[in-house]
């Protein structure tokens, strides 16, 4: 095997890695009803497992960079999917609320090892030639699992026990086991990194709060005062935690967690920000767009899924045009020659195509068409696929092979919680949308608060009650706070095109110089 394919093979085992923290995010909210029933979990309960997992991963990022740098990327991702899929098992027979809760957590340290571990090897494995078209596999797999998720989860909930949409998992784990070991080279840091064990906690407590305040903030509204209390304070930890890792960046014998000097790089602060935009975004369309699908048209988890498929080829076609544009051309010579497109307009264009989309999906009515709703998700797709990897790959380009785990984690990091403000802030758009055209006259108080919580509930009360005006009531309010939501998911994509635009380099920053730079790595590291 040549090192060019051998490269490309590790890049597919990276690809299935990250496909299966993919799925977990989305097959786990069609279960939710059934393990409400089966085990009679309250309310609380349900948003306790659902919570867990994203409070780890917010808690563990971080921290799991620093392992990869110091004891082996290759080490720290094999370690995390071991973890993954044995939390899988156990989430999948989980007697007990609270078992399932804590295995949930469990699931949540695999998972937050495993997106940094996936990005650092890409700094370590390809040039700048090659790295936006790796980029674009692993982020195809990222997204390819959020309609996949609600297919397979569909059809294993319709011909099996709860549990069994947490064993998706397993197999998918174990190709990529065997995957990594065999083809994915060792690498680490050449000097290894000091553990940072004040940087360890006042970053993990930072992460957690903030994450637990958006998400409190979303369930229970934006004047609840424990939600404010957790952002406040959780936004002050964070602020520590920049001026402890300034801090000990400065002073000698010690090494901060994360290098925050990677914020001065135009390259990984605009990277890393655009692609938080584009997460924010994009999670909104997928906490709306499966809530339309199934209440709205009626569609059933696997059909909501088979309608988000046109998202998906949308997106591969957009990553393979703009894999081509932003490709440095050969030139006679056999040097490498400016690409036709370079990262600033291919961001840009691909910001300005999803505005687009967006902007038809918000003129979606109550008689709208299955085709019609294929046709703004596609040219989303379309724009997504355009931006994603342009703009990762501005980030990705100043990692040095020394804390590309670091940097990798950082970059995740600042996404994750860009995703959980995105669903915090665009559900409660919608929600202020759906209830401001109810009306509800007439019916009792507690029906009117079952109608006015979720469009699930105002859909299951018109069908009992046998109230046709009703039913069309709520799904036109639904789509109404749906429309609003797109309209401003269109107005950050716009603006995120004038950001790209007015900030992001051209090209990616080069290395740090030879006199800062890591030494190189031997034939051993490299696993050749």
């Amino acid at each position: 095997m040549t090192d060019s394919s051998r490269r490309w093979w590790a890049m597919a085992a990276i690809s299935v890695s990250v496909l299966v923290v993919g799925l977990d995010l989305t097959v786990l909210s069609l279960a939710l009803p059934t393990i409400a029933a089966t085990m009679h979990a309250t309310t609380g309960d349900l948003q306790w497992i659902a919570d867990s997992y994203a409070l780890v991963i917010a808690a563990m990022i971080l921290p799991a960079g620093l392992l990869g740098d110091r004891y082996g990327r290759k080490r720290v991702l094999l370690i995390a999917l071991v973890l993954f899929v044995a939390s899988s098992v156990w989430c999948a027979y989980s007697p007990s609320v609270g078992e399932l809760i804590a295995a949930r957590a469990v699931l949540g340290i695999g998972a937050a090892a495993v997106l940094p571990m996936a990005i650092s090897v890409l700094p370590v494995m390809f040039g700048e030639e090659e790295r936006q078209k790796a980029i674009a596999v692993m982020a195809g797999a990222i997204f390819v699992s959020y309609p996949i998720g609600p297919i397979l989860g569909g059809f294993l909930l319709d011909h099996f026990w709860w549990g069994s949409v947490f064993l998706i998992n397993v197999p998918i784990v174990a190709i990529a086991l065997v995957a990594v070991t065999f083809l994915l080279p060792e690498s680490r840091a050449a000097s290894r990194p000091g553990l940072d064990p004040q940087g360890v906690v006042i970053s993990s407590a930072g992460l957690a709060v903030l994450t637990y305040g958006f998400i409190r903030a979303g369930q229970s509204g934006w004047t609840d005062a424990l939600a404010l209390a957790t952002m406040v304070a959780g936004a002050a930890i964070l602020a520590g935690f920049v001026w402890w890792e300034r801090f000990a960046a400065r002073r000698s014998g010690s090494q901060p967690l994360v290098d925050m000097t990677l914020f001065r790089v135009a390259g990984f602060r605009w990277g890393t920000l655009l692609m938080t935009f584009v997460s924010f975004a994009m999670f909104g369309l997928f906490f709306a767009a499966p809530q339309y699908f199934q209440d709205v048209r009626g569609a059933t988890p696997l059909g909501s899924g088979l309608r988000l498929l046109p998202l998906i080829g949308g997106m591969l076609a957009g990553m393979a045009a703009a894999s081509r544009l932003t490709a440095a051309a050969k030139l006679p010579d056999g040097t490498l020659g400016n690409p036709r497109l370079n990262a600033k307009l291919a961001v840009a264009a691909g910001f300005l195509i999803m505005a687009a989309g967006l902007a038809v999906g918000a003129c979606t009515g109550l008689g709208s068409s299955t085709g019609f709703a294929a046709l703004w998700v596609a040219v989303t797709g379309l724009g997504l696929g355009v931006a994603m990897p342009a703009a990762m790959n501005a980030a990705v380009g100043p990692l040095t092979q020394e804390r590309s785990a670091s940097g990798g984690a950082l970059m995740t990091a600042v996404r994750q919680v860009g995703a959980t403000i995105g669903v915090a802030v665009l559900g409660t758009v919608i929600s202020n949308g759906y209830t401001s055209r109810l009306s509800l006259t007439g019916l009792p108080s507690a029906t009117a608060s079952a109608v006015r919580g979720s469009v699930a509930g105002g859909v299951e009360v018109a069908t009992k009650l046998g109230s046709v005006p009703l039913l069309d009531e709520v799904r036109s309010a639904f789509i109404h706070g749906m429309d609003i939501m797109l309209w401003t998911c269109g107005g950050i994509a716009i603006a995120s095109a004038l950001l790209a635009l007015a900030f992001l380099p051209g090209r990616s920053a080069p290395r740090p110089p030879a006199a800062t730079a890591p030494p190189e790595r031997d034939e051993a590291q490299l696993g050749a």
